[in-house]
């Protein structure tokens, strides 16, 4: 069901528990039954499900100025539009602030989508953030012990002042949770404002020489380290 693009492995497992889930007629009532795809009659909620699409993984350098979703009730650039000949229907994993840039994955798989955002896996995500400021080391250390955000503490980090620009201090950032704009409300936190911020990489995928707006598929060797990283 996840890899049809129902929905997350977790939320499948509740629409079986549910009793909304059928295989050949017959109501499933646990997770774990094994099933053929191309043979096997499947139905959620009395929707027929259709043979899987073949499973696809795209990392874009998603530019400054459009957002993480699919669609956009305010008509704003989407990051789907950058993803030329791909028949598929991806889905971002994750999201950046419509004023990043940086590293995003997209993909059909939702096995993989659910085990790359659960936040007991800590998938590391690494930053540059170009502050307003130069933090001194007072403020790197506390930045990495974690800060008080209105939603909780922040898990501790790596953070180190890589360089300056025009006054401004140039941060690396490895952060393991996946709240919402949290870097910069972390930087804003310590009294510097983030100015710039993009991603570099996710666990073993990283940017390389690619540019804003540019897309590839990762290759068999990345797929590997991915789910390894992610437990599946």
């Amino acid at each position: 069901m996840a890899q049809a693009g129902v929905a997350s492995r977790r939320q499948s497992e509740e629409l079986i528990a549910k009793g909304l889930v059928k295989v050949n007629g017959q109501t499933v009532s646990t997770p774990g039954l094994k099933i053929d795809p191309l043979s096997d009659r499947v139905e959620v909620n009395g929707q027929v499900l259709t043979k899987p699409e073949d499973l696809v993984y795209i990392l874009l350098y998603k530019p400054v100025g459009c957002v993480s979703t699919v669609s956009d009730p305010q008509g704003r650039p989407k990051v789907t539009d950058f993803l030329h000949d791909i028949s598929q229907r991806v889905y971002p994993v994750g999201r950046l602030d419509y004023d990043s840039e940086g590293l995003l994955l997209l993909t059909n798989d939702g096995e993989l989508t659910y085990a790359l955002t659960h936040p007991s896996h800590e998938v590391p995500k690494t930053y540059l953030a170009w502050v307003s400021g130069v933090p001194g080391p007072d403020k790197l250390k506390a930045l990495a012990r974690g800060v008080e955000l209105d939603d909780g503490p922040t898990a501790p980090a790596s953070v180190a002042l890589v360089g300056t620009q025009n006054g401004e201090g140039i941060l690396k950032i490895t952060i393991h949770e996946g709240r919402n704009r949290q870097v910069r409300r972390m930087c804003e936190h310590t009294g510097h404002q983030v100015q710039h911020l993009r991603r570099e990489s996710i666990g073993p995928l990283h940017l390389g020489q690619m540019k804003p707006g540019q897309f590839r598929h990762l290759n068999p060797g990345e797929l590997r380290q991915l789910k390894k990283i992610a437990k599946i």
